[in-house]
């Protein structure tokens, strides 16, 4: 018996990336997965790959930053395969800007969908969780929730507010074996890492190895991180070992596998 047989999993921004690989690693482990994202073909592409290998996943197009999209998606997601037992706030955007040219618009979108957007969702699957007395809520935040990140303000602030929602989640619901944890990954390789190094290849001139190499000098990071490796974290804390795991922001820096 697979260790999360019996349990319906929601993960966002679960078209690619990140969310793609927890979504397929809750999957292998047993659960029942909903993805959510923009992209239908990206969403249908990870449903069908997680049908193909015998588990049961079910693609929703919905953005985060739209509350009532999100919660009529959980009602669709409960019918389909029954109340979420985990849920994984995953989607995120970034940019990068100085302070000083950041407008309100990019500001308050960063905002809506890596602060916001995870809001919505646990408000709308936590009545569930505390009705069925278990649930697991694992945020996917960033190193930048503990450091900050320069030219990044926007994607900084939201990331340490999903910090901190984490943390007073962890507080609030664990009289009902509900856990909330955040992982915080470094520069993992995805869309987001391949668009900073196109921004200063273009902005600089050097190679994209260059760009690359710089990118994690800066953040102090030695080797990018994989999405499987997230992914890895992600089940640890679904799993029975994240039990007694609560209230804690992850360190994932390119650790070797």
């Amino acid at each position: 018996m697979a260790e999360l047989d019996g349990k319906v999993a929601l993960v966002t921004g679960g078209g690619r990336g990140i969310g793609r690989a927890i979504a397929i690693a809750l999957a292998s482990a047993g659960a029942a997965v909903i993805v959510t994202g923009r992209n239908a073909a990206n969403l249908d592409q990870v449903a069908a790959e997680i049908a193909g290998r015998g588990g049961t996943a079910l693609a929703l197009v919905c953005d985060v930053a739209d509350a009532a999209a999100m919660q009529a998606a959980v009602v669709r997601a409960r019918a389909a395969l029954g109340p979420i037992a985990i849920l994984v706030n995953n989607a995120g955007i970034t940019t990068s800007v100085k302070f000083t040219e950041i407008d309100d618009a990019t500001w308050e979108r960063i905002m809506r969908v890596n602060a916001t957007g995870p809001f919505f969702c646990c408000r709308a699957v936590v009545p569930d969780m505390i009705a069925r007395r278990w649930g697991r809520i694992i945020n996917v935040a960033s190193t930048a929730a503990l450091n900050g990140i320069a030219y990044s303000a926007p994607y900084s602030a939201s990331k340490h507010a999903l910090l901190g929602l984490t943390r007073s989640l962890a507080l609030e619901l664990a009289r009902y074996n509900i856990t909330s944890n955040a992982l915080c990954p470094g520069w993992v390789d995805t869309d987001m890492l391949h668009a900073a190094v196109a921004n200063i290849v273009a902005k600089t001139g050097r190679s994209p190895d260059e760009a690359r190499m710089s990118i994690l000098a800066l953040s102090g990071q030695p080797r990018v991180t994989t999405p499987a490796q997230v992914a890895a974290a992600a089940l640890r804390l679904a799993g029975p070992e994240g039990a007694n795991v609560n209230g804690q922001a992850i360190l994932i820096e390119g650790e070797n596998e």
